[in-house]
């Protein structure tokens, strides 16, 4: 199955956990690709079977700027990727309050517009808790591969 990950990132821990996320699905034998500067072309011609976004959150609670072309190519474009399974990684700092995982919020509502479905509940990852983003993925990705499955 070729996953194909989406990061958005504000000081590049997004884009960590998603080269983490890539290696431990290739592991998984998954065909995955992340590329942290995909433009919707390059992702349309990988032809994904199933998405995975990781993205930070900003303090008000947005996308980071370097998501946002993209973010906005897919929304206009509309991708036909009604009933791909998907999901989100979401990194915050829940100091923050109601913005907290934001960004994985407004990641949420697209997918709803797109008929992306959610194999696997959200996983926000606090940075007030922790400093190991990647490591702490890991259950989350591995359930993630388990749903692709089916």
């Amino acid at each position: 199955m070729k996953v194909a990950i989406l990061s958005g990132s504000v000081y590049g821990t997004a884009e960590d956990v998603a080269r983490h996320a890539e290696r431990t699905l290739k592991a998984a034998g998954f065909d995955a690709w992340h590329d942290p500067r995909a433009q919707l072309p390059q992702i349309l011609e990988f032809a994904p079977e199933a998405l995975l976004i990781v993205t930070s959150t900003t303090g008000m609670g947005e996308l980071p700027d370097n998501f946002i072309p993209l973010y906005s190519a897919i929304r206009d474009q509309f991708p036909a990727w009604n009933g791909l399974p998907g999901g989100i990684i979401a990194l915050g700092d829940a100091s923050y309050g109601d913005t907290f995982c934001g960004g994985g919020e407004l990641i949420r509502e697209l997918f709803a517009e797109l008929g992306v479905r959610e194999a696997q509940e959200m996983l926000r990852l606090d940075a007030s808790e922790t400093v190991t983003p990647q490591s702490d993925a890991e259950p989350w990705l591995e359930a993630f591969a388990a749903a692709l499955r089916g």
